[in-house]
């Protein structure tokens, strides 16, 4: 009888890897999913920073926000980012339509060493394709040995595609390409029902729910693993709390 062992990638979130046996399962895409404010930003970038620590580096690749406004929100929490950002441990990509004058100058010292073998990215006006942003991707992975990848988000790689079939096909394209690199990636969206299904909610290894709703008069946030391949997990919804560690599970609702 054959038993086939899977490597586990333990994602530094205070218990959130007991719900799926330890850990996500490495080399796949996951999805992290839901409304402003749940902490799918957190989840990314705590699980590159817990990376970093034993020698795994991260990337983090924003479509949307700066990256000098993430490094100094998540600085907010005993993560070490400024740390690992001059080690070299932990990266970001900026793909943003914008990009303020000098400011490039300054991170090409701090988050990377050199821009020799990224390409170009898209014209100030426009948002980069599918295809750009898992070119910009690959040169990373290839030249700093990338483990981990967060991409924020993919609601931005969406919005370049006029035609609802061509961006069904592009998106579902982008996800097997990104699989093929070797990295336990994880892709943020916007998706603000759980219930509403995409093409890459299918074709991801996992999807996970940052819910952030009202209750009596307070604002609830949880956590709910929607799917996750290979893996036994809990299904429930489960209270989050921020603290100076970053995001951590708590009890089931």
């Amino acid at each position: 009888m054959w038993v086939i062992t899977m490597m586990r990638e333990k994602t530094g979130i205070t218990g959130f890897d007991e719900l799926i046996q330890g850990g996500l399962i490495e080399k796949r895409v996951y999805l992290v999913s839901g409304p402003p404010g749940g902490g799918k930003t957190t989840f990314g970038v705590q699980f590159l920073a817990y990376g970093a620590t034993i020698g795994e580096i991260g990337l983090y690749v924003t479509l949307s926000e700066s990256p000098q406004n993430i490094v100094s929100d998540m600085s907010n929490y005993s993560l070490n980012i400024p740390t690992l950002i001059k080690l070299k441990k932990l990266l970001f990509l900026d793909l943003g339509p914008t990009l303020d004058y000098g400011y490039g100058d300054d991170l090409h010292g701090v988050i990377t060493t050199s821009y020799d073998s990224v390409s170009q990215p898209a014209p100030e006006a426009e948002a980069p394709s599918p295809f750009i942003v898992y070119k910009e991707i690959q040169n990373f992975v290839k030249q700093y040995e990338v483990q981990r990848v967060v991409i924020d988000s993919v609601s931005a790689i969406r919005f370049t595609t006029v035609e609802r079939s061509q961006e069904e096909k592009e998106m579902s394209r982008f996800m097997r390409n990104m699989k093929k690199l070797g990295c336990t990636t994880i892709i943020l969206s916007e998706l603000t029902d759980p219930s509403t299904y995409s093409t890459e909610q299918f074709t991801a290894s996992g999807v996970i729910f940052m819910h952030n709703f009202m209750r009596d008069d307070s604002m609830v946030r949880a956590v709910q693993i929607i799917k996750m391949r290979g893996t036994e997990h809990d299904c429930d919804m489960r209270k989050i709390t921020f603290n100076k560690q970053g995001l951590q599970v708590l009890d089931r609702m």
